[in-house]
């Protein structure tokens, strides 16, 4: 049997570097900072979507970074996820290898559109594919729903690829995610927001600031500035394109803390909040909303600013009951995060439609 190019099945991707599926312009490394380059290179939200007529199972043909003895990510499973719609149909779990298949059975009888999550820790990449009994052909595609953030937008924390809140989020909303959220970094590098400007997308969402309390420090009128030059530089490639800015989700023990600089997380939270609400020209102040739930607090543009602009504050999204470490979701917490951002681009898109016609 023919071996099938991947590459009209993969989703979730925003450049291919010699087809491997990278988060960072290959053309464009050198202005990026270390950590976002490293990031970059592993494939996280890449899926494969496919049909399947008359199928009992695929082969995908593989190759991943074999781990040595020391290395921390030996112990995560290499996973590879079969999803249908909304639910999980099946794992199967492989190892690294320079060279490999794996084989996923398909429910009997149906046609899909299925999605497989491949394990992402040793940056596997997907040589071909192919049906056992029938034929598969590429899903239809999706809107482009480019995510950037931090190791929280990455997913850390959640115990599968498939249950970060993007990836929820983009099966409630049918929409393509294209994760490019960076551990460790994700504190509103302009390079990044260049990079950004270049990809084509139908939403965006931007969703960091956690790591601009600690990792580097800002102070709370920096990261207002910077906030307004990101979304300054996104706008640059997509003036009309629906923008989302998630603040900083719950972090206990920064909310109160001073930085190096003197901002706490709660200071860092509402600059960030500032700033869109300036650039939305709704006026001073921020509507936190009722409390904790989805959606709760939505803001979007009216007057002269930026009517594709919304804002979703992230203090009441999750509880202390739902992160992992005191800084990351669990599966509860991301699942959490995913139904609010779901609620507010479902509101806010909906009010740009109704304000263009």
């Amino acid at each position: 049997m023919t071996w099938l190019d991947p590459s009209p099945f993969l989703r979730g991707v925003a450049w291919l570097d010699d087809g491997r599926a990278v988060r960072a312009d290959p053309a464009d490394l050198a202005r990026l900072p270390w950590d976002v380059a490293e990031r970059a290179a592993l494939p996280i939200g890449v899926r494969l979507e496919f049909t399947a007529q008359g199928a009992r199972a695929v082969e995908i043909r593989y190759r991943a970074s074999v781990p040595g003895p020391t290395d921390t990510l030996r112990e995560i499973a290499h996973c590879f996820a079969l999803w249908r719609g909304g639910s999980l149909v099946c794992e199967t779990i492989a190892e690294p290898a320079e060279e490999a298949v794996v084989t996923l059975r398909l429910p009997a009888g149906a046609e899909g559109p299925f999605t497989i999550h491949p394990p992402e820790a040793q940056s596997p990449v997907i040589l071909g594919l192919r049906a056992l009994g029938g034929s598969v052909t590429p899903a239809p595609r999706q809107p482009r729903w480019v995510v950037h953030g931090d190791s929280i937008t990455e997913g850390w924390w959640s115990t599968r690829p498939a249950n970060s809140w993007p990836a929820v989020a983009g099966r409630l909303l049918g929409l393509d995610p294209v994760n490019l959220g960076y551990a460790g970094a994700g504190r509103g590098e302009l390079a990044t927001a260049e990079q950004l400007a270049g990809l084509p997308a139908d939403a965006i969402t931007l969703a960091f600031g956690t790591n601009c309390w600690s990792g580097i420090p800002c102070s709370a009128p920096l990261l207002y500035e910077t906030t307004r030059a990101f979304i300054a530089l996104v706008r640059q490639g997509h003036p009309h394109t629906p923008l989302l800015l998630v603040s900083p989700v719950l972090r206990p023990d920064a909310e109160q803390t001073p930085n190096r600089l003197g901002a706490t997380l709660a200071e860092l939270r509402t600059a960030m909040e500032e700033a869109v609400v300036d650039l939305m020209g709704s006026g001073p102040g921020i509507s936190s909303g009722p409390g904790p739930g989805p959606g709760s607090g939505i803001r979007s543009g009216s007057g002269s600013g930026d009517k594709r602009l919304a804002l979703l504050p992230g203090r009441e999204l999750i509880g202390p009951g739902q992160l992992a470490d005191g800084v990351h979701p669990d599966d509860e917490g991301h699942a959490a995060m995913a139904a609010a951002v779901a609620e507010a681009l479902r509101t806010t898109v909906s009010s740009f439609e109704s304000s263009d016609t």
